[in-house]
């Protein structure tokens, strides 16, 4: 289970980083800069919780496995919706469709990030 948070976390990481390499190269010349900006903070807040995956994987005996496990799950649906829904907001413009239901899932993504974190403080705290 440790080492299914680490590999997703490392695949997550990898992706960020091409993800933003796209961003700096490609699509700097396809959107405006709002966008741009937009997009990076889905790639920036899709590598800082990779890493937290991954720390989850590698965190000391006294969390209880239950904790890592639904911190792992929030951290993964937060990523899916909160940086997802930013790369799609930035793709939508470029072809200049409406955002129609896209925008309410970024805030609902940061939800389950914050809710990430609070797993972990009470499952820390726990033991």
């Amino acid at each position: 289970m440790r080492n299914k948070a680490i590999a997703l976390g490392a695949a997550l990481c990898g992706l960020s980083v091409i993800l933003g390499a796209f961003g700096a190269h490609a699509l700097k010349a396809l959107v405006a800069e709002d966008q741009l900006r937009v997009f990076e903070t889905g790639v920036r807040y899709q590598f800082y919780h990779s890493l937290a995956l991954i720390i989850c994987g590698i965190l000391p005996a006294s969390i209880p496995d239950k904790t890592i496990r639904l911190t792992r799950n929030l951290y993964v649906v937060g990523i899916l919706l909160f940086s997802g829904s930013l790369y799609l907001m930035t793709f939508l413009s470029t072809a200049q469709v409406g955002l129609g239901p896209v925008g309410i899932l970024t805030p609902i993504g940061g939800l389950f990030l914050i809710a990430g974190w609070i797993a972990l403080v009470l499952g820390a705290l726990k033991k």
